[in-house]
C-alpha cells in the first residue's frame, strides 16, 4: 500500500505527500478506480477525491475507459464502460544519457515509464574534451524530439563509469580518463532546459532500469560489460552501496589462476576485441565481428569464448557464495556473448562448486545496450514520483527540493549526486 503522510505534517506537506503517493500508486498499479486508489492511499473517498482533482487539474492524471470491463458489460447488454484513473503519459518526460568509453546513448521515457525514443552512436570519449563529449551526448538526447519533450522534461539523468562526489565533481573515471572535473556544471551548461539533474554510476543505473522492467523483489546481482565491467546489487529495489559506495564492483575481482589480473581485464569488450584481432589476424575487427565468428564456430573465436566462459563462471560462482542472489542479470554490448556460451558458463560454475550451493538463473537484459541510459531516465522518474527533486505540480505546491546532502567521498566509481 502506498504510504500517506503522517498527521503530524503540515497540511501542505500532507497534500503534496499524498499527491506523490497517488502518482506512485497509478504508476505501479496501472489505471485504478477511484475507490481502489483511495484504498491504496489509506484515505477516505473525499480526501482522495481532492488529491485526484488537483492532479487532474495539473494535467498529470486523466480519466480513461475501462475497456475490458466495458466489453464484458456490453456482452451482457449493460451500459457504457466504467471510468478509471490513469497517468497522463505525455504530461512529463525524463531523459537518460549514458556516456561510455566507446559510445554515447540516450533514452527518453514518459510519465508512465515507457520508452518514447532511444538513440546510440559510437563515440571515443577518452580522446575527446569533456565539454565536447557532454555537448554531443546532450545533442543526441534531444535530437529529433518535439517541443513538448523540452517543455515537459522534468529531469535528466546521466550514467557513466565514474565516481561522483556530492558536489557533482568527477573524482575518478579511469576508463574515460576523467579526474577532478565539475561534470555537473558542464552538464548543466550544455542542457537546453533547466531541470533537475542526477549523475549515477553506469552499473547502478542499469540495475535501477532493470527493476523498472522486471520488478524489485529479492536480491539481484548485475554485471554491466562494456570496455570495463561494472557491478551492482539491488535488494528489494534499493541499491546496496556498502559503507563506502563500492559494493558490487565485481569487475575489480582478481581471477584465480590469472596471475593477478582483474575480471574486467579478461572479459571486457576491449580485452575480447584486442585478443580476437591478434589471434584471427583481423586488425579492424569489432565486437560484432567477434560475436559473428563465435556463432560461425571459428576456432580462434571459440577458444577466446571458452576462456571468457571460464573466467565469468568462476567469478560469478564466488560472487554467489558471498551475495546469494535470486538472479543475475548481464548487460552491455558484451552480454550478447552469454547466450552463445551459456552451457559452458554453467559447466565452469559447476566445477567450482565443491559442495551443494544454489546457483541463480542468469539472464541477459533484453535491451542490454540501452540499459544504463534507460536506468538513468528511471532514476529521475523515480525521484519525480517521490517528490524528492520536484514536487508534483498541484496548486500551492512547494518549490523544487534543495540539493541533497553530499555523501561521504571515497575512492571508487559508485556515488551519485542530484541537484535542481
Amino acid at each position: 500500500m502506498a504510504e500517506a503522510a503522517s498527521t503530524g505534517s503540515s497540511p501542505r506537506r500532507i497534500r503534496l505527500s499524498n499527491a506523490a503517493a497517488a502518482l506512485r500508486a497509478l504508476h505501479a498499479g496501472g489505471p485504478l478506480s477511484r475507490a481502489e486508489l483511495a484504498r491504496r492511499l489509506g484515505l477516505n473517498r473525499s480526501s482522495s477525491g481532492q488529491i485526484v482533482a488537483e492532479l487532474t487539474q495539473a494535467g498529470l492524471v486523466r480519466e480513461v475507459e475501462d475497456t475490458s470491463a466495458g466489453r464484458k458489460d456490453r456482452q451482457r447488454g449493460a451500459g457504457r464502460p466504467g471510468i478509471l484513473l490513469g497517468l497522463a503519459d505525455d504530461a512529463a518526460f525524463f531523459v537518460g544519457i549514458e556516456i561510455g568509453v566507446e559510445h554515447i546513448s540516450a533514452v527518453t521515457i514518459d510519465l508512465s515509464g515507457r520508452i518514447r525514443s532511444q538513440r546510440r552512436e559510437p563515440f571515443d570519449a577518452p580522446r575527446s574534451p569533456v565539454a565536447d563529449t557532454v555537448a554531443r551526448a546532450v545533442e543526441l538526447a534531444f535530437a529529433g524530439e518535439d517541443s513538448a519533450v523540452r517543455e515537459r522534461c522534468r529531469g535528466v539523468g546521466v550514467s557513466s563509469p565514474v565516481h561522483i562526489t556530492g558536489e557533482g565533481r568527477v573524482s575518478l573515471a579511469p576508463l574515460i580518463g576523467w579526474r577532478d572535473l565539475p561534470l555537473l556544471d558542464i552538464l548543466r551548461a550544455a542542457l537546453p532546459v533547466r531541470v533537475p539533474v542526477a549523475i549515477e554510476n553506469d552499473a547502478n543505473a542499469f540495475a535501477l532500469g532493470d527493476a523498472y522492467k522486471h520488478g524489485a523483489a529479492g536480491v539481484t546481482l548485475f554485471l554491466l560489460m562494456e570496455t570495463g565491467v561494472g557491478g551492482g546489487i539491488l535488494i528489494d529495489g534499493r541499491l546496496f552501496r556498502g559503507s563506502h559506495g563500492l559494493a558490487g564492483e565485481i569487475g575489480h575481482m582478481l581471477v584465480p589462476g590469472s596471475g593477478g589480473i582483474s575480471l574486467e581485464e579478461l572479459i571486457g569488450r576491449e580485452a575480447l576485441v584486442a585478443r580476437y584481432r591478434a589471434e584471427a589476424g583481423r586488425p579492424a575487427a569489432e565486437i560484432e565481428d567477434f560475436l559473428a565468428a563465435v556463432r560461425d564456430r571459428e576456432p580462434a573465436a571459440v577458444l577466446i569464448a571458452e576462456d571468457w566462459s571460464r573466467h565469468l563462471g568462476h567469478t560469478l560462482f564466488q560472487a554467489c557464495r558471498m551475495i546469494d542472489p535470486d538472479r543475475i542479470v548481464l548487460g552491455g554490448s558484451v552480454a550478447a556473448l552469454y547466450p552463445l556460451v551459456a552451457a559452458r558458463v554453467a559447466a565452469h560454475m559447476a566445477t567450482t562448486r565443491a559442495v551443494a550451493f544454489p546457483v541463480p538463473p542468469i539472464a541477459v537484459d533484453e535491451d542490454a545496450e540501452f540499459g544504463s541510459a534507460f536506468g538513468a531516465a528511471c532514476l529521475m522518474h523515480q525521484r519525480f514520483l517521490s517528490g524528492e527533486i520536484e514536487a508534483p505540480a498541484v496548486p500551492g505546491a512547494a518549490p523544487p527540493a534543495t540539493p541533497e546532502a553530499a555523501p561521504r567521498a571515497a575512492p571508487g566509481r559508485r556515488r551519485r549526486t542530484a541537484v535542481p
